[in-house]
């Protein structure tokens, strides 16, 4: 799997890179002095390796390992229910790294992965989130309950965010970019909660209201 970009490069962990492309001098030196594998190339083949903006810098990294339930760490889980966009995932996964959420769970099926559109829009902050991949949603819902998390769901229906209580451990799942969170996820959550929009909006982009909700659940929770 191919990563893009130094502010990728400073972020990943550098036991998961294989090698490092690049024109730049300044990553020369860094690979040397993080004793990372590095290949010295010219900008011409760097576009033929990929058409992302790379800045002069191409990293080949170990495909991702994802985690399991067992794994999840932290008070407070990001669920994402068939999510599409690797852009919405990567903007995701950054925002829980700077919210302080340390895992995140995706469905094998029908839904996004990590790919290096999504590492490269997580900026590199895929190092400090697991991303936990699981059968089921629905099972994983009943699992994290019985694991004292209350499930909140984010739906155009439900009640507004600001108005509800956060406090204890939990769970936000955020829907698929066209169809929303679906059906049965509705049925087995706790608590439907929506962002207010003005009614000439539609709605709004996935990760846009994942960043509105994570941070004033963390501000709910903080106090």
């Amino acid at each position: 799997m191919l990563a893009y970009g130094m502010n990728v490069l400073k972020e990943l962990d550098c036991k998961k890179i294989k090698k490092v492309m690049t024109s730049r001098v300044e990553v020369i030196d860094y690979c040397k002095k993080n004793r990372i594998k590095f290949e010295k190339v010219d900008n011409q083949l760097l576009n033929k390796l990929t058409k992302e903006n790379h800045q002069g810098v191409i990293i080949d990294i170990y495909e991702y390992d994802y985690y399991t339930l067992k794994d999840i760490e932290g008070d407070f889980v990001v669920i994402l229910d068939h999510l599409e966009d690797p852009h919405n995932f990567g903007a995701i996964i950054r925002t829980c790294a700077a919210a302080g959420i340390k895992s995140i769970i995706i469905p094998k099926d029908r839904s996004v992965k990590v790919t290096d559109v999504a590492i490269k829009t997580s900026v590199g902050t895929i190092n400090y989130v697991k991303i936990v991949m699981v059968s089921n949603i629905s099972d994983t819902i009943n699992k994290l309950k019985t694991m004292g998390y209350f499930i909140y769901a984010a739906d155009m229906d439900g009640t507004n965010y600001s108005l509800v209580d956060y406090s204890g451990k939990k769970a936000l799942i955020i829907g698929n970019e066209g169809k929303g969170i679906s059906k049965i996820i509705k049925e087995n959550s706790d608590f439907l909660i929506s962002i207010p929009i003005d009614k000439k909006v539609e709605s709004l982009n996935a990760s846009v209201a994942a960043g509105i909700l994570i941070y004033k659940m963390v501000e709910k929770n903080d106090r």
